[in-house]
């Protein structure tokens, strides 16, 4: 992939990025062709507010090592432009009472963000978000593993509640997805 300014070459299209919110894509034509490329608007994806790859603190996550749907959320965390350090254990029951973090609140990976703690499937909007807004909570958590949560991406998706707690246990809603 070159890079010109906004301009991406990849393989044989060209996609340009104009005013953040229309991405157009051309064919690019073998050396010597006449017919001029084909230009086909595109509507780029919602704009969210992701961290550019230099302003994005790591994310420390403890997981086991076989746990599919943890891998799946560090992709997804990867994706959005956090750098992610992990560390697979057996057991994972000592980080979570070092953080706080009660039975209720349990999922099956707990995660470290710059004096924050991040349990299970939390969308990486709203970990931008908290690091962004600065709140006075000790973390998000996503209780259990819904389906259609990051990582959790399946055949169907449940509602579900990411919650702010904080070091005394208290909980409140912090969004709903």
């Amino acid at each position: 992939m070159q890079r010109a300014g906004k301009f991406f070459i990849i393989g044989m299209a060209a996609v340009v990025l104009t005013s953040g919110t229309l991405l157009t894509l051309s064919r690019r034509q073998p050396a010597g062709s006449a017919r001029p490329a084909a230009a086909v608007p595109l509507v780029a994806p919602p704009t969210t507010t992701r961290l550019a790859l230099t302003d994005a603190p790591t994310i420390t996550v403890y997981k086991t090592p076989t746990c599919g749907c943890c891998t799946n959320w560090v992709h997804h965390l990867q994706n959005h432009g956090f750098q992610v350090e992990t560390h697979d254990l057996a057991n994972l029951d000592p980080i979570k009472r070092k953080h706080g973090i009660s039975r209720t609140l349990e999922s099956c990976h707990t995660a470290e963000v710059d004096g924050y703690i991040v349990e299970g499937h939390v969308p990486a909007d709203l970990i931008e978000r908290m690091l962004t807004e600065r709140p006075q909570i000790a973390g998000l958590a996503v209780p259990g593993m819904p389906m259609g949560s990051p990582g959790m991406e399946g055949p169907y998706r449940e509602r579900y509640d990411v919650l702010a707690f904080d070091r005394d246990g208290k909980t409140e809603i912090y969004d709903r997805r």
